[in-house]
């Protein structure tokens, strides 16, 4: 009785608020100053709280669900990790004339040399059956008068934890475009002064492409890894739309012979 008591009084409360602040907005036009600017830290103060609400149901409302670990694997992957802008939303979700060593999300960074950037960032909904990313990220590149355009992704300190030359460094990646893209992943591995990088190519044309890192090609000091990072490069980017619906990452050790 007591639970139904506090839904109906909640219910009649919320109908006086909102009756309140729409009295409030249709005066605001002749309020004097004084009066204008109080209502106006108020109307603040609702709106963050109101704000807050509405992002935590829309994404917990949505699907794929947002924070979602769930992604395509070897059952002997010994780690896997989906960066953070195909995770969760980000502060800010859409950028213009994006400069060149903008981070776009955490550890996930535009690279480019342009003299004036025509390209634009944002971070969209998935909502397909087959997705299993909440989020992915589009670029859309106009007018382009640079020689290079990349998207770096930092991996976390545990890609590199126990990394051996006998391990296989696996992207996985959904990419869509406007017209045929040639698109790189070059894998970086830093261990003390040196830099270790394998390149590998994208199958053209092929919206779910996976490719695979073999560190036994490196001349790795297993001793001294500091970090890793994947380049995802960009060839003629100009007048395309590029939406990278998921990134995701697994590492597994190779089979013995």
């Amino acid at each position: 009785m007591g639970r139904k008591f506090d839904v109906l009084l909640d219910r009649v409360l919320q109908r006086r608020a909102l009756r309140r602040w729409t009295l409030l907005a249709e005066g605001a036009e002749a309020a004097d100053l004084p009066e204008l600017k109080a209502m106006r830290g108020r109307a603040r103060a609702l709106k963050r709280q109101i704000d807050r609400v509405l992002h935590v149901a829309e994404a917990r409302l949505a699907l794929p669900r947002v924070g979602s670990h769930a992604m395509r694997k070897p059952a002997t992957a010994d780690w896997a990790w989906r960066p953070e802008p195909w995770r969760g939303p980000l502060p800010a979700p859409g950028l213009a004339a994006v400069d060149s060593k903008t981070e776009i999300g955490p550890g996930t960074t535009v690279f480019h040399d342009c003299h004036v950037s025509e390209l634009t960032f944002r971070q969209v909904r998935n909502q397909r059956e087959s997705d299993l990313a909440p989020f992915g990220v589009r670029l859309d590149v106009f007018r382009f008068d640079g020689s290079f355009l990349s998207l770096a992704i930092d991996l976390p300190p545990a890609a590199v934890e126990g990394l051996k030359l006998r391990h296989l460094i696996r992207l996985d990646t959904i990419v869509e475009t406007e017209k045929p893209l040639e698109i790189f992943a070059r894998l970086n591995v830093k261990h003390g002064p040196n830099v270790e990088q394998v390149v590998r190519e994208l199958p053209l044309g092929e919206p779910e492409a996976m490719v695979e890192f073999d560190l036994a090609y490196t001349r790795m000091n297993e001793k001294r890894v500091e970090r890793m990072w994947v380049d995802l490069i960009f060839e003629g980017p100009e007048m395309n739309q590029i939406t990278l619906r998921d990134v995701t990452f697994c590492r597994r050790p190779r089979a013995e012979l």
